[in-house]
């Protein structure tokens, strides 16, 4: 089920392989290992999927479409799971991360509202930067490590699952056949 469901979901490789940002990855995007859905491919995509999201400046799918691809993780649920991250997320996850970083480092929170334009960088993120980027790399570390062990813990389940309903089908075919 979890193979089935994530490839009926999954963004189609070919759209992924014509992103212009991607063109420096070359050949490497043609590993098949890149588009396999497997325990292992599955979970570090979620795993750098849900880290890169919290990246506090733009272009965390090219990040996490080039972490993928070094370490060999599907890439199309690496970059779809960057996109939990829109402009209607955004200011409650930053600010979450920011009262966590000013929480961790012990400091008190300043009155301020996210916009996403030039002039907010340049005149706010000079004063809350530290604790945002704590909050932020405290919270992809934690997402990443919850989604990399909850895509394991899901799989094998899955599969004892399916292992059961076989072997009790198996044991209603024998039964039906010795009567």
């Amino acid at each position: 089920m979890p193979k089935k469901f994530f490839k009926r979901y999954s963004p189609d490789p070919k759209r992924i392989k014509d992103t212009p940002g991607l063109g420096m990855l070359g050949k490497r995007m043609q590993q098949p290992n890149l588009w396999h859905f497997n325990r292992r491919s599955v979970s570090k995509a979620f795993a750098i999927g849900l880290f890169c999201m919290w990246f506090p400046f733009p272009f965390q799918s090219v990040i996490a479409a080039i972490i993928a691809v070094y370490t060999r993780a599907n890439l199309a649920l690496s970059v779809a799971l960057v996109f939990i991250t829109n402009p209607i997320t955004i200011p409650p996850m930053f600010y979450f991360a920011y009262r966590l970083g000013n929480l961790v480092l012990d400091r008190h929170s300043i009155d301020f509202k996210i916009e996403l334009s030039w002039q907010w960088m340049t005149e706010s993120l000079v004063l809350i930067w530290q604790p945002l980027f704590l909050g932020c790399f405290l919270l992809a570390l934690f997402t990443s490590m919850l989604g990399f062990l909850g895509i394991q813990v899901l799989w094998r389940y899955n599969i004892r699952a399916h292992q059961k309903l076989r072997s009790a089908r198996l044991i209603n075919i024998k039964k039906t056949t010795d009567s």
